[in-house]
């Protein structure tokens, strides 16, 4: 799975769906073409240090690592926004808040091209 890297694609991820759940924010967008799923994290100074924020983005990487590589779609950005809580949930529920925050994305993409909660 490729890498967002250019601030542009977290600008445009900002700017599309999301999904707020205790583990974490996913924010999703379509980019309307049918290259493969890209990924992006982060981790802002408002969570902890430098290890704090390291250790949540590695959490992150391994989810999506294991979990998008299944259930990303094509053509989407998706943005994993690590929490205060995510360094300390453990690793399964942070599992479940993924899959029900792409559900949720996936569910609602189609209904409203407006930014917010689906």
């Amino acid at each position: 799975m490729e890498r967002l890297k250019r601030r542009q694609d977290f600008v445009a991820a900002a700017r599309a769906l999301y999904a707020a759940m205790p583990g974490m924010v996913v924010q999703m967008r379509a980019r309307g073409d049918d290259a493969p799923p890209r990924v992006g994290f982060t981790a802002t100074k408002k969570i902890g240090n430098a290890v704090v924020r390291n250790r949540v983005k590695r959490k992150l990487r391994e989810l999506a690592r294991l979990q998008l590589a299944t259930e990303a779609r094509p053509g989407h950005d998706y943005v994993l926004i690590g929490r205060a809580p995510t360094f300390e949930r453990a690793f399964p529920d942070l599992g479940k808040d993924l899959s029900a925050a792409l559900k949720r994305l996936h569910r609602t993409a189609h209904l409203s091209a407006d930014k917010g909660t689906p």
